[in-house]
């Protein structure tokens, strides 16, 4: 069967070189968090092109009026013209509509997320990130070889589904049992391509993708969309509050086992944590979790009710779902503590833990 795989686009571009920030930057001030707006978020990646080039096209140049970064004739250039890297620590990197610290957030730029960079005008960077424009602090980016250099480390391999429900299977085979069954258009982390099997992970749980429904590419995280949270009609103040709680850990590490909200916790840590905050306090297992509360179908589901996902009837991972068809989760250890269409993968069942 047919697979298709998109590698990295090898260019060589000349120009100037854009300054670039050699220290690492903890988070700080209004820049790198923000937890006063209300917003959901839909995580952006990046697709990266590869192909080898002859020697005399991988030397072109673009546009003068670009500012590119430098390199040796081997340098990838990651799907961007002039390559930036969040260079923060922890949290986000807020991307603001205007060069002003009180313009309106357009999205957030995740640790290590890539960017491309337009223009720096002073302390302002202006920058375009997967579906995001705006503008970021310039001293919160690292840009040129250096960041280059970072963005090679960061490339990850991702199989994209191109059929509706496809079916992640317990061993590369026809015969062998379905683990889950993912949309069209979500991602799986690839582990191994086998040929006509890709072996991926979603959620730390391992199983097998048929290669001719998926298309594996590599990529760079990019920033995250805001769009304001709609939480629907007769929505109480305390769910409104959870969903706001919880969207402002987006970004933050997954840790199997963990508890802490901030510096790393599992699914399970994840609404353990959140709901201990608002008087609900749940046990530290997803399984657990799901013999909480009062089991709703998803036709009633409400900001701030539980959704439980897994293979058949086994419950492994728990999200909490955050209205408009969206939950919030931690995920696994790759992109940690994320957003997520609710049907992203089928659910086995929902819990209400929150009566109001």
């Amino acid at each position: 069967m047919k697979k298709r795989v998109i590698q990295a686009f090898a260019v060589v571009c000349c120009g100037v070189v854009m300054f670039s920030t050699g220290v690492t930057k903890r988070y700080m001030s209004a820049e790198t968090t923000d937890t006063t707006e209300k917003y959901s978020t839909t995580a952006g990646i990046s697709s990266v092109l590869a192909v080898n080039l002859d020697e005399t096209y991988a030397t072109a140049c673009v546009s003068d009026s670009d500012s590119v970064i430098t390199g040796t004739q081997a340098a990838i250039v990651y799907g961007y013209k002039n390559i930036g890297i969040a260079n923060i620590s922890e949290g986000n990197l807020n991307v603001r509509e205007a060069a002003d610290e009180n313009s309106s957030l357009v999205g957030k730029m995740p640790v290590d997320s890539a960017c491309d960079i337009l223009d720096i005008d002073g302390q302002w960077a202006h920058i375009s990130s997967g579906e995001v424009e705006g503008y970021v602090l310039a001293e919160y980016l690292l840009t040129g070889d250096e960041a280059l250099n970072k963005a090679k480390t960061l490339v990850h391999t991702v199989a994209k589904v191109k059929e509706s429900g496809l079916r992640v299977r317990k061993e590369p085979s026809t015969d062998s049992g379905i683990l889950m069954t993912v949309a069209e258009g979500e991602q799986l982390e690839v582990l191994e391509n086998q040929g006509e099997w890709i072996k991926v992970t979603m959620d730390d749980e391992v199983g097998y993708a048929y290669a001719e429904y998926v298309e594996v590419v590599d990529e760079i995280r990019d920033a995250m969309t805001l769009t304001e949270a709609r939480y629907g009609e007769g929505v109480s103040d305390v769910r409104v509050a959870i969903i706001d709680n919880a969207i402002q850990y987006v970004g933050c590490p997954y840790v199997w086992g963990g508890t802490s909200l901030a510096h790393g916790c599992d699914c399970s840590g994840f609404t353990m944590g959140i709901m201990a905050q608002y008087g609900v306090y749940l046990p530290h297992s997803s399984r657990a979790q799901a013999n909480c509360g009062t089991r709703i179908s998803t036709s009633e589901l409400k900001p701030g009710d539980l959704l439980f996902y897994g293979s058949g009837n086994y419950i492994s991972h728990v999200a909490i779902y955050m209205g408009g068809g969206q939950i919030v989760h931690a995920s696994d250890s790759r992109t940690g503590i994320i957003i997520s269409n609710a049907f992203y993968r089928t659910p086995i069942c929902a819990t209400r833990v929150i009566y109001d």
